[in-house]
């Protein structure tokens, strides 16, 4: 842990550099609460934080008490009730912090700094606290300022614009900052001094021992890391209880903002410091000789993902061998596995994170690395070209022959269902043969064969079950090894168990992303304008997947309109295919000849590479389209509320529809492609082009090219009533070019204005000004958060508004971001507006796709970073960004365990209820095998003789009752002949966090490549083409 020492001499240096500028930010930053307490803050320390620099500030607890809330008085609402009990959460919470942060202070700092002989010097002191006094002092000048507002909270119940103003300043970032960037190398001169310095480790103890929570050293200097993390907690119950229109709202919104950005800023910050941190720790085991220490230190490398996982060996019948655990490194460009070696005292673990020494085992590139899922192998190499080893299978071939006992391994699955196969192949023979015999017996016809063969295929369902389980935990990849002597080369498999589906599902995802991102395309796909001029993409940014042509019919110069992606769960696709194709579903893209017929194209996505599935014609261009999902069971439940008798006559709601807009006027309604993509409806309002459709629960809304917006009400079946007159609402004389729906109100555009209608009456509300420029016609409209961002026809702005004030809360000028690829374009447009987990996506009509960091929580979506310019884009204006997102079924995520718990399949068919398993008798062996039963009790109730060499038992009434302890189930022999053990299908359906796939669709003309360092075509084909970007899964 030489490292820790090296970075004390370089954080002396920071403090000294940076002490007298600290000192005048504080007096300048603090202004705001200057008035009322500068009296009480007093500038104190001792001569050793003079010489290094720092301003202490005390603050005296008599003269500032910490906040108290006084009685509460009558005649509050509820929701004012909630907001005091809130305010009282956030009191609280800040008392304990500041309080930790001062034991730190007290109880650790300062002694060691006074202690004779010294347990740790002054220099890694000043390492392991670093930037704790000034944060220290943030939060006591907001703890004064927060008293304030406590004091007159009944008058005002003002708390948000507090928070904006505290920690909105830049030097709670930088404080915050060195803090989080310095805590790894912090715990590192912690945890060498515990090895080698017995004083300290026995000061820590006693600390620990002596605090009345015994938090350790590392859980108080942890709690700056979640302290953001907590106020977002709060505020965001303060703004569920807050309504529309109190004074207090937009501040909260605004200070949601804040914190949300400076809780991922340091969060990026944290994730970087960890990721080097790892790295170092990664490049230290290995030789400085090696060709693998040079490619680590070239500073080219980004650690996409490390885990801990159980590398486990089976033998060629299947049985476990060993099983050791791994640390294993996804680079952006290679694969590490490490043993791990920890070292040290165990009981230092409890005070300060202990962490292992890794020793390389092996390397490779990632190019050559293949997932192999059980029961997939020979789709996934060449058998005839490729030997395949078990890592570890030859060393360990003398033990596994030394075992008697025999564990059904992963590899042995897909043997056994072949086998299955093929028994049941030769059991319909013996039916058939069973069909001939001319006597009748009791258990000896074709009720019982027929029994057989559903035994046989419910087997074969049960083995599927237990293969697909396997894989949901067992990683296996096929690794390139030497060749043999005849030149064949031979690869090897290493079999990793993941701690959870989960985590299975992030290391596919995440090693077929990362070899997309090796692509030519992608190196790199992403440019970041920093200030050092450096230009490297974050590991989680979109990866270009592919680029396919938008239609299939190149005979035809067809214009791109519109997309919508329509998700359907596929149950058909494997383990790793959900974890690595798009989000699946169906893409609808339309588009036409302006003045002609108008094309939709349909794509499947459930692949890597979308695939057409369907194409028809339409009578006009295709403008815009709009994806309809069916009611929800909330939504249709709060109709009945509304209007029970209605609600009594109504149907059940629809399939999930598609709505098309026309440029000649007419609007087509869709099944989806499920259903057959039939043509449901058809609507012509009038001539007027249908330039946008946006969906209510209530409504179908069309914005029309003269100014009109068509508003058609649900029929009874739960469609549009296409046929009924409309509702038309005149906003403007200009065509309306957009539409957006939100929670009550519908927004909708004409010229430089924007109208709020209401959703439920169709009244207008108020019109405002978007842009002062008239020319400027509001194009679209996308919602995030409090807000709702506008581009417009003319101009490189976008501008932001408040949704309930319809404030105007920031403008950005997009031409300054993609300067940076094609620089002197000064004349830029902004052609579309996508909004998707955290990013805005513009698109302009150069073909540049820019990328903006916003919030994603209830706040204000401000942009609050300079973003990134994609390197990928399209001939001419980017005509539409879509987002294609699904969920991943709630059964992938169970592991084995669960499976098991669950409840008993019921067999097919009118038999009773399956009973609970009867013991057998002691000392009763029974034959190693498998009873072939599925639905029969007994055959007692067949006509015919019993085939026996023995006298069947007769029961009471005269009927025999063969097997009446077995209950129509199979039972599979395990390794132990005395053990019987039921095969449980999967039923239970436990509640799991959401998996979101994702992918970004921009469409345009052609594709082009805007790294000037590229050998790919400048500008390509100019046919209408689809570029996709995947996102890595949202775990």
């Amino acid at each position: 842990m030489g490292g820790g020492e090296e970075e004390a001499d370089r954080q002396c240096l920071q403090e000294n550099a940076t002490g007298r500028m600290w000192r005048k930010r504080c007096s300048i930053e603090n202004n705001y609460i200057s008035s009322s307490s500068s009296s009480s803050v007093s500038a104190s320390g001792d001569s050793e934080e003079e010489d290094m620099g720092f301003l202490e500030v005390t603050v005296p607890d008599m003269k500032h008490p910490s906040p108290e809330l006084g009685p509460m008085p009558d005649g509050l609402s509820p929701q004012q009730v909630v907001r005091r009990h809130i305010l009282g959460s956030i009191v609280q919470s800040e008392r304990s912090y500041v309080d930790s942060l001062k034991r730190i202070l007290q109880d650790y700092r300062h002694p060691l700094m006074e202690m004779e002989p010294k347990a740790l010097s002054a220099r890694k002191c000043q390492v392991v606290f670093f930037r704790l006094k000034e944060i220290l002092h943030c939060h006591s000048m907001f703890q004064i300022a927060l008293f304030s507002r406590v004091a007159e909270w009944d008058t005002t119940e003002k708390i948000g614009d507090l928070f904006v103003a505290s920690f909105s300043k830049s030097m709670v970032l930088d404080v915050y900052s060195d803090y989080v960037n310095n805590f790894t190398n912090a715990m590192s001169v912690i945890k060498k001094a515990c090895l080698t310095k017995p004083m300290f480790l026995e000061f820590l103890k006693k600390r620990q021992m002596a605090s009345p929570d015994r938090v350790t050293l590392y859980g108080l200097m942890v709690k700056p890391i979640q302290r953001f993390p907590q106020f977002i907690l709060l505020l965001q119950d303060m703004l569920k209880n807050t309504p529309t229109g109190h004074p207090d709202r937009l501040s909260l919104q605004l200070a949601l903002t804040e914190l949300e950005t400076l809780a991922e800023k340091l969060n990026e910050q944290k994730r970087v410091a960890d990721q080097i941190a790892e790295i170092q720790q990664l490049i230290r085991s290995v030789s400085d000789r090696s060709s693998l220490n040079k490619l680590l230190n070239s500073g080219q490398h980004q650690l996409l993902l490390c885990e801990t996982l159980t590398e486990t060996v089976y033998g060629d019948r299947g049985q476990l061998i060993k099983s050791k655990e791994r640390k294993v490194f996804l680079l952006n460009d290679m694969l590490v596995c490490a043993n791990i070696n920890f070292k040290g005292q165990l009981e230092i673990s409890s005070l300060v994170p202990l962490g292992p020494k890794y020793v390389v085992k092996w390397n490779t590139a990632l190019p050559q690395v293949q997932v192999v899922e059980v029961g997939q192998e020979n789709s996934t190499y060449d058998k005839d070209n490729v030997v395949i080893q078990n890592a570890g299978a030859k060393k360990h071939a003398s033990a596994s022959q030394s075992s008697n006992k025999v564990y059904l391994g992963p590899p042995r699955l897909f043997q056994e269902l072949q086998d299955l196969q093929k028994d049941l192949a030769v059991v319909e023979q013996i039916t058939l043969l069973i069909s001939t015999l001319h006597g009748t017996y009791q258990n000896l016809n074709m009720t019982v064969a027929q029994d057989w063969c559903l035994a046989l295929q419910r087997m074969m369902r049960v083995k599927e079950e237990e293969i697909h389980s396997a894989n949901k935990c067992r990683l296996r990849l096929l690794l390139p090894g030497k060749t043999d002597k005849s030149g064949r080369p031979i690869s090897f498999m290493v079999v990793f168990i993941t701690p959870n589906p989960l985590s299975k599902i992030s290391w596919v995802n995440r090693l077929h992303l990362a070899k997309i991102g090796l692509r030519e395309e992608n190196q790199p796909g992403w440019m970041c304008p920093d200030e050092d001029k450096k230009s490297k993409a974050p590991f989680w940014c979109p990866i270009l997947a592919c680029r396919i042509p938008a239609f299939s019919s190149n005979a035809l110069d067809l214009q791109l309109g519109a997309v919508v992606h329509n998700p359907v769960q596929s149950s058909l696709l494997g383990f790793s295919a959900v974890s690595t194709s798009l989000p699946q579903g169906y893409l609808w893209v339309g588009g036409g000849q302006e003045g002609a017929g108008g094309q939709v194209e349909i794509f499947s996505l459930n692949r890597s590479v979308p695939r057409t599935v369907k194409s028809f014609p339409v009578a006009s261009q295709v403008l815009c389209m709009e994806y309809i999902p069916e009611k929800s069971k909330e939504e249709q439940e709060e109709g009945k509320a509304e209007d029970l008798r209605a609600a009594a006559d109504q149907p059940s709601a629809p399939h999930p529809t598609i709505c098309l807009g026309l440029q000649d006027g007419s609007i087509l309604v869709y099944g989806s492609v499920d259903t057959g993509t039939q043509c449901l409806l058809t609507c012509s309002p009038g001539q007027q082009p249908v330039l946008c459709l946006k969906h209510s629960p209530e409504y179908l809304f069309a914005g029309l090219q003269n100014g009109t917006v068509a508003a058609y009400a649900r029929n009874n079946g739960g469609l549009w009533d296409l046929e009924a007159q409309p509702t038309c609402l005149e906003v403007g004389t200009g065509p309306v070019r957009t539409l957006l729906t939100l929670d009550d109100t519908v927004w909708a555009s004409c010229a430089n204005q924007v109208t709020v209608l209401d959703a439920a009456s169709l009244q207008a509300q108020q019109t405002f000004e978007a842009h002062p420029d008239e020319e400027a016609s509001v194009t679209h409209m996308i919602k995030a958060g409090s807000g709702v961002w506008m581009a417009f026809s003319s101009g490189s702005s976008i501008r932001l508004f408040h949704t309930e004030t319809l404030e105007h809360l920031q403008e950005i000028n997009i031409a300054t971001r993609t300067t940076f690829v094609l620089p002197g374009q000064k004349n830029v447009r902004v052609t579309s507006l996508l909004i998707c987990q955290g990013l805005l996506w513009v698109g302009t009509d150069q073909g540049i796709i820019v990328l903006l960091p916003v919030p994603r929580l209830e706040g204000i979506p401000k942009i609050t970073g300079k973003g990134m310019v994609s390197l990928n884009g399209h001939c001419g204006p980017v005509e539409f960004l879509a987002v294609a997102i699904s969920t991943l079924a709630p059964d992938v995520l169970k592991n084995e365990k669960e499976e098991e718990g669950g409840q008993e399949e019921k067999p097919d068919g009118p038999s009773p209820e399956l009973s609970a398993l009867d013991k057998p008798p002691a000392g009763e062996m029974r034959k190693k095998g498998i009873l072939l039963k599925y639905r029969l009790h007994s055959t007692s109730h067949l006509p015919g003789q019993l085939l026996s060499v023995k006298d069947a038992p007769l029961a009471p009434g005269g009927s025999t009752l063969e097997h009446s302890e077995e209950d129509g189930s199979i039972y599979e022999m395990a390794d132990d002949p005395d053990i019987w053990v039921r095969s449980r299908p999967c039923t239970r359906d436990t509640h799991r966090k959401e998996i979101s796939s994702v992918a970004i669709i921009s469409g345009g003309r052609g594709y082009r490549n805007f790294n000037p360092s590229s050998k790919l075509p400048a500008c390509s084909e100019t046919d209408s083409t689809l570029l996709i970007w995947q996102v890595p899964l949202m775990l």
